[in-house]
């Protein structure tokens, strides 16, 4: 098998002017969820939109219909993250309204239903942030069984508060309750934004981060506490990236990351580590044209799958599925 892709959300299809920001889960029972923003009378990244939903039993081969899991009006329902507890199967989506607000909506049908969203902003976000995204992207669950949720927040209080592109932190959320309670976990350097977290061979966490350092490279940081706090930010050269999400996720014993791999978004590219994410071997390109957002998983059976943005005039016309086995990373175009 090499690698297979089709297009799961088509914007100016299915009520929606445009579908943006994908992200991805695999239920306990092997249900694949691609959730996104369904942007009803737009692009923007605001006005009225939903959080939507398909479900595949197939491993991404076929899907079903859209399902809504939150419209709620003219209101921004948006950057959603999804995390799925494997001891209970219940899949956590956390969310934000108009990029204030923090929610989290749990399933427990494999993503068929969704509960009421119940609003954790008070713990999770504080009183001086102007500005909360969560993911986008997908959670991951840590060893100790801790839910941990990446996220971002601009912070005008901070020295350089009053420029947007230096007053941004990525962060994390968690809950060690199996998401009946969150709390609000360490934040990464200032001009830190959009990130992902691996949980490393030995414990530790990675979390690779969108940022505004200007060097057109991801900023990379580690922590030893389990989020709780973080240590300093470094960059990867071989991640080149333009200002714009990624995602990675662990592979048995690898780790993926996928991007637009240029300094523009286009070129989505899926690499592959074997070393913990110090270097990245082996990639495999998959769309040359534009390409922005995207989420990575692992199915059951070691399908990897990525979820990403692409067209052809411009990165926004699909959200795509490619399918393939790890190994076809490491294989010769």
């Amino acid at each position: 098998m090499g690698v297979e892709q089709a297009d799961v959300f088509t914007s100016g299809t299915e009520g929606c002017h445009t579908f943006r920001i994908p992200a991805l889960a695999v239920t306990k029972k092997g249900t694949l969820l691609a959730f996104c923003e369904g942007r009803r009378k737009g692009q923007g990244d605001a006005g009225d939109i939903d959080i939507v939903l398909k479900r595949s039993t197939d491993g991404g081969k076929t899907w079903g219909a859209l399902q809504v899991v939150w419209d709620d009006g003219a209101n921004t329902i948006g950057n959603p993250c999804p995390v799925v507890d494997r001891d209970t199967g219940a899949i956590w989506l956390a969310v934000t309204r108009n990029n204030d607000r923090v929610f989290v909506l749990k399933s427990a049908d494999d993503g068929a239903t969704w509960e009421k969203p119940a609003e954790i902003t008070k713990d999770v976000k504080k009183p001086e942030w102007v500005w909360y995204a969560t993911g986008p992207g997908h959670g991951i669950q840590l060893k100790s069984g801790r839910l941990l949720i990446p996220c971002d927040h601009r912070d005008p209080t901070l020295p350089d508060g009053k420029d947007r592109r230096s007053n941004t932190r990525s962060h994390v959320i968690y809950s060690d309750d199996g998401g009946a309670t969150w709390r609000l976990g360490g934040a990464a350097a200032p001009k830190t934004n959009e990130c992902i977290a691996v949980e490393l061979s030995d414990g530790s966490l990675y979390l690779n981060m969108r940022n505004f350092f200007g060097k057109a490279r991801r900023a990379i940081a580690h922590s030893k506490d389990g989020g709780l706090t973080w240590g300093d930010v470094a960059f990867d050269d071989t991640l080149v990236c333009p200002t714009c999400q990624a995602s990675a996720v662990r592979c048995g014993n690898a780790i993926l990351f996928s991007n637009p791999a240029s300094t523009k978004r286009e070129k989505m590219t899926v690499r592959l580590s074997t070393d913990e994410g110090k270097t990245w071997p082996a990639s495999r390109l998959l769309h040359a044209g534009p390409a922005a957002y995207s989420d990575l998983c692992v199915l059951p059976d070691g399908t990897v799958c990525c979820l990403y943005e692409r067209g052809n005039a411009h990165p926004y016309e699909r959200i795509t599925l490619a399918r393939f086995p790890s190994a076809w990373l490491s294989e010769r175009p």
